[in-house]
């Protein structure tokens, strides 16, 4: 159950913040201040936050600032509920790494349909950083490979490559399809610079070389498995 915390001074709006969120089955917690929604982070860290631009003490603004500043809290999803007319407060809280934002007045059913979009976004996110298969790891906050804990040391070009075909398993690239994911549109290459990189992936990946399969007349793709 996502624990969503509702940082907002006025109580009233708090209230059936609060209220609305808990009757969809959500767990849910308000705030008065900064101060007393930033001491209680050190303690438990939510799913997601509301959070009110105009606050007494810290604001929304310093707190949406010092969360995407820390390691710890940067990663908690963020939605910023601004005053209407204010522009700018909507284009800071965005350019400062807010998830969403509202714009008050906001109906209840609105603001629960977009926590739960921006929990939906959230949590690809972090269940994609380590590409596993076996004993291969990719972990992509790292930007590092590893096989059976030994690191495996690839180019960048390499690494995006694995990376594309561990995030996507089965998919048949053609080599057409990868100049364009990998060295993008606008770099003029030949199919066979893709042939040579996967030559020289497979060569790095050892006994998991075996993984990326040559699809005859079309490309390349990842096996789902690994034959030892």
């Amino acid at each position: 159950m996502s624990m969503i915390w509702c940082v907002e001074d006025d109580p009233s709006i708090r209230e059936i913040e609060v209220y609305a969120l808990k009757s969809t089955g959500m767990e849910a917690f308000g705030f008065e201040d900064g101060t007393s929604f930033w001491e209680a982070l050190q303690d438990r860290q939510p799913d997601l936050v509301l959070l009110d631009v105009m606050l007494p003490g810290i604001d929304g603004i310093e707190l949406l600032t010092r969360m995407r500043a820390s390691e710890q809290f940067r990663d908690i999803p963020i939605i910023m509920a601004t005053a209407k007319g204010t522009e700018f407060d909507k284009v800071q809280s965005l350019d400062l790494g807010a998830d969403d934002y509202l714009v008050k007045p906001f109906g209840m059913m609105e603001m629960v349909s977009r926590v739960k979009a921006v929990l939906r976004r959230s949590r690809p996110r972090q269940d994609e950083r380590l590409l596993k298969l076996d004993e291969l790891v990719l972990n992509v906050d790292e930007h590092t490979v590893s096989i059976a804990g030994e690191r495996v040391i690839l180019t960048y070009k390499e690494y995006e490559l694995l990376k594309l075909f561990l995030s996507q398993p089965g998919t048949a690239f053609t080599r057409e399809q990868l100049l364009t994911k990998i060295w993008n549109s606008e770099f003029i290459a030949e199919t066979r610079t893709v042939d040579m990189h996967i030559r020289t992936l497979r060569q790095k990946l050892g006994a998991y070389g075996n993984i990326i399969e040559t699809v005859r007349n079309v490309g390349y793709r990842l096996e789902g498995r690994h034959e030892k």
